[in-house]
């Protein structure tokens, strides 16, 4: 990828994300009912309270003076604090990350896997019952509401089965003799989220991987490679699944503001200790500043990641280098 490519992609980046901080101020400043009041929680407050509070967190100054405020708080990495923990919300955020991180992590490895093998079976096979009964799963897993499958799963998995537990991300009344049966414990907890995370999420991948499958089984260095008398595994193999992953890396990318928008309702559903549960507490409390660190936080991360797969999508697929 040329110098001047990197460089206005890195600038698109940087202007979408100005964009998202301005967004991300007057967006919540638009909810009914100002902030003093959604944080004295008592709609018969005197406004002697509503005055002191509104000095407090500079809501009685003109909007451009608290707009430099809440710009100045973010070079210095202060988001605020959360009204219903009474703690820093760049602290809050980052004490929930790694249970986000772990739940989409090990949905987007099962995603990846199975919906790309999904994806090169169908094409292979493309027009045998295989292929059909393979699109009807993917079609179904696409579309399929997250939350509606959540509770499926709970209602199959726990409810009749009782393999997996319902909620949390560990047992709280265990006490764990030995690390590994802790480990496991937390494992049967990210079973069913992962799980529908990843379902949900195979959709897509296997409807991109088959039909990029079939654009490539029609190239030409495809039926040179058949002239030539390599193997159908040789050409599948070498030929056919690296030249159909290419458009894959992209979408893996850009599917991370689904996946994060799915987690959120993957953890409200088990009750998952993560940034959509967090989210979830957040919304039911009104807590606007902990809802603006989220919004910023996840926004960024799916911007960063879509300037990664362009760049990445620059390397591997020549057609798109200049």
């Amino acid at each position: 990828m040329k110098r001047a490519t990197f460089v206005k992609k890195l600038l698109q980046a940087a202007m979408t994300i100005l964009g998202v901080l301005v967004i991300n101020y007057f967006l919540f400043r638009v909810m009914p009912g100002d902030p003093a009041s959604m944080l004295a929680r008592n709609p018969r407050m005197s406004a002697e309270s509503v005055a002191r509070i509104n000095e407090m967190f500079g809501l009685d100054r003109p909007w451009y003076v608290q707009f430099g405020m809440y710009f100045g708080d973010l070079v210095r990495g202060d988001l605020g604090d959360s009204f219903i923990f009474k703690k820093p919300v760049a602290l809050i955020i980052w004490e929930r990350v790694p249970a986000t991180l772990l739940l989409t992590l090990v949905a987007e490895i099962l995603a990846i896997a199975a919906g790309m093998l999904i994806g090169v079976v169908a094409a292979w096979k493309r027009g045998s019952a295989l292929d059909v009964g393979a699109l009807g799963f993917a079609l179904v897993s696409y579309s399929m509401p997250t939350f509606w499958l959540g509770i499926l799963l709970v209602a199959f998995f726990s409810g009749y089965l009782h393999l997996f537990p319902v909620s949390g991300m560990i047992s709280p009344a265990l006490v764990f003799a030995e690390p590994l049966a802790k480990l496991g414990d937390m494992l049967a907890h990210l079973a069913l989220p992962a799980l529908t995370l990843a379902l949900v999420l195979i959709g897509e991948y296997a409807l991109i991987m088959r039909n990029s499958m079939i654009d490539v089984l029609t190239e030409d260095y495809i039926v040179t490679a058949r002239a030539k008398g390599l193997s159908e595994g040789d050409i599948l193999r070498r030929h056919a699944v690296p030249n159909a992953m290419i458009p894959m890396a992209t979408i893996i990318a850009m599917s991370l503001g689904f996946t994060i928008t799915g987690a959120l309702q993957v953890e409200t559903v088990f009750s998952w200790p993560g940034l959509g549960r967090l989210m979830y507490e957040a919304l039911k409390g009104r807590d606007y500043p902990l809802l603006q660190g989220i919004f910023l936080v996840t926004s960024v991360a799916v911007v960063g990641a879509n300037f990664v797969a362009d760049i990445v999508y620059g390397y591997i697929d020549p057609r798109v280098r200049a």
